[in-house]
């Protein structure tokens, strides 16, 4: 969107929900897709929370990967975000793209501490079935690298996660690092214990009263609604009790502790004794921590634990490929 068209979208939210009281607005975004007036402006609107899609700092990495920015205009964006003064700048990395070297890994983690930024995200690359870049790989072309095992990409993200940490970050979550005790991840704490979010924007995720809801996933279908106050809503799906408490554990374990006590007040339910045989094998695989009274990971948990959260997801919830 441009500035133009974000601020008649932002003012057309303002307008029919209120903004008074709004703790955080983050907004997400490539680096090739943004300037300095149009960051400038989102600041203008309210958005206190800036996540730039840095995901590597090597041009040819990211032009494999079909990302709309190089090195230069990451450098860019950050200085734009800087000089907006946004309250938190967090940069996204992704960790065993096509094409990654230790060597290249290395200069990633050493050049996002060089930025200094707020907070960061570190992934592990996935292919998706669906993708293009799967599509190639599994033709064999000799412009695609294989993308690295996971035990390797496990290793490459607890070696940046120990880097923030010696330079002063605290890791918060199975993927999140943060500076300074001011510094929260406000949208992803309360979602993960049940609050509602909006999501704005074209295809783009909510979560609204126990319903999943995605909006269009086209500008032109997007756009009518958005600018008339009504929701652009594309698909839904409504969550039934048990699959509630469900999907906030799973997310949970994310943050690599889970209070059964929250549990058992909000939902009446005993995870120690749901999940006691798994939960038991994960300690023997030295994914969790000895506790009868919580469920805590090892740091070696938290680098496989989106592995760990399928194996507790219900039958009729997983899904397999054949390839």
């Amino acid at each position: 969107l441009s500035s133009d068209q974000l601020s008649e979208l932002f003012a057309a939210i303002q307008t029919h929900m209120g903004w008074d009281g709004v703790k955080e607005v983050a907004f997400e975004c490539e680096p090739g897709t943004v300037k300095e007036g149009k960051l400038q402006r989102l600041r203008d609107l309210g958005v206190t929370r800036l996540s730039l899609g840095v995901e590597h700092y090597d041009d040819k990495i990211l032009e494999i990967a079909g990302r709309a920015h190089r090195q230069e205009e990451i450098y860019a964006a950050f200085e734009a975000a800087r000089k907006a003064d946004f309250p938190q700048i967090n940069i996204d990395l992704i960790a065993g793209m096509v094409g990654e070297t230790e060597e290249g890994w290395q200069d990633c983690i050493d050049r996002t501490l060089a930025l200094a930024p707020d907070s960061v995200t570190v992934y592990q690359m996935e292919v998706p079935h669906n993708t293009t870049l799967y599509r190639r790989m599994q033709e064999g072309s000799e412009e695609v690298a294989p993308v690295a095992d996971w035990e390797t990409k496990r290793r490459w993200v607890d070696a940046a996660f120990r880097a923030f940490e010696e330079s002063g970050f605290k890791v918060g979550s199975a993927y999140t690092a943060y500076r300074g005790e001011q510094t929260r991840f406000l949208y992803r704490d309360s979602l993960w214990k049940g609050a509602d979010m909006l999501g704005i924007g074209v295809s783009s995720f909510s979560h609204l009263g126990g319903v999943h809801v995605q909006n269009h996933a086209d500008l032109e279908a997007y756009q009518p609604p958005a600018l008339a106050g009504e929701a652009p809503h594309w698909r839904a799906y409504a969550m039934n009790p048990e699959e509630r408490w469900r999907r906030l554990f799973l997310l949970q374990m994310k943050l690599g502790n889970v209070d059964p006590r929250w549990f058992q007040s909000e939902f009446g339910v005993d995870l120690l004794a749901e999940y006691k045989s798994l939960l038991e094998q994960h300690r023997k695989e030295g994914w969790l921590e000895e506790s009868q009274e919580t469920v805590r990971l090892t740091r070696a948990g938290r680098l496989r634990v989106d592995s760990l959260i399928g194996e507790h997801m219900p039958a009729h919830h997983q899904t397999t490929h054949v390839v």
